[in-house]
């Protein structure tokens, strides 16, 4: 869903066809996209953000599995932009938020050796930071899960303030034009409620590979045309006047540093849980003397 810079339309919210919309954390993928959406991110230094950090991470999430918190999580890794892996928890409610927490402080183990953990982790980062964000049901469109899925492009816009009737405007304008012209394109939206400053929106189009970022090009054209000429000039004029400020970037999910639900390894226990294959070193015999 590229809301702005219609040069760029090919990347907008055909990118995933049909299976857009995320269960996050819950514990039936099949109930959809959760209410509350908690983002952290982590930023590495320089030389601190492959493998490194990945063993820290997957120490943290070993430790929630043993201990069987209710928190789960899921992350993943930047393919662009700054050096950084995001971290995805999902709730139905605020009360279930502060449930999990509760649950978790609970268990003084668990505790002190994510304060361990904590510590070492820190040493890579840069700098961190967390946000929420609620679902916007009636500005997303196709409902779908996560299994199968590899990759997601995030696309955040922050609105001038007083303007966030035009964004409802731009977001429906585009929302028709795709069900006429991409009838299968699909993407979750959430807009901020705590974090960083300003009135801010979140895009999340999750993929099967990267070849659906090429698929969305070939898609493009059928957009315009739904839109239509002076459409395209009436979104264009609406973009300018109440978007302040917009990224995309990629992403690629992150088993390793997840900390999961049963139902999501179930469904796809190749990805999230791999079987480890162990090579036995043959062993020579040599002939007595």
């Amino acid at each position: 869903m590229k809301l702005i810079s219609m040069t760029k339309c090919m990347l907008m919210m055909g990118l995933c066809a049909a299976c857009a919309v995320l269960a996050l954390a819950q514990e039936d993928g099949a109930n959809g996209p959760p209410n509350v959406l908690v983002i952290q991110r982590e930023y590495t230094k320089p030389g601190k953000g492959g493998s490194e950090h990945a063993r820290t991470e997957g120490a943290f999430a070993k430790a929630m599995a043993a201990g069987k918190a209710p928190a789960h999580y899921f992350a993943m890794t930047s393919m662009s932009g700054p050096d950084r892996v995001l971290f995805f928890s999902g709730y139905a409610t605020f009360a279930d938020w502060e449930t999990a927490n509760t649950g978790m402080a609970k268990d003084a183990t668990l505790g002190a050796t994510l304060d361990r953990l904590n510590v070492e982790d820190g040493d890579m980062l840069s700098a961190s930071d967390a946000s929420v964000w609620m679902q916007r049901p009636d500005e997303s469109l196709n409902p779908g899960n996560l299994v199968g899925k590899r990759y997601m492009q995030i696309e955040m816009f922050k609105v001038k303030p007083g303007h966030g009737w035009e964004w409802d405007e731009v977001v429906k304008m585009v929302t028709e034009a795709y069900k006429k012209g991409v009838p299968d394109a699909g993407w979750v939206m959430f807009q901020q409620v705590y974090g960083t400053g300003g009135a801010s929106y979140v895009v999340l189009i999750p993929m099967k590979t990267l070849g659906d970022v090429d698929h969305s090009f070939a898609e493009g054209k059928a957009f315009v045309e739904a839109l239509g000429k002076d459409g395209l000039k009436k979104l264009e004029e609406l973009e300018a006047s109440c978007i302040e400020e917009e990224q995309t970037n990629l992403f690629h999910f992150n088993p390793a540093m997840s900390y999961v639900p049963d139902a999501w390894v179930k469904a796809d226990p190749d990805f999230w849980k791999p079987k480890v294959v162990v090579v036995k070193k043959k062993v020579e015999v040599k002939p007595a003397p």
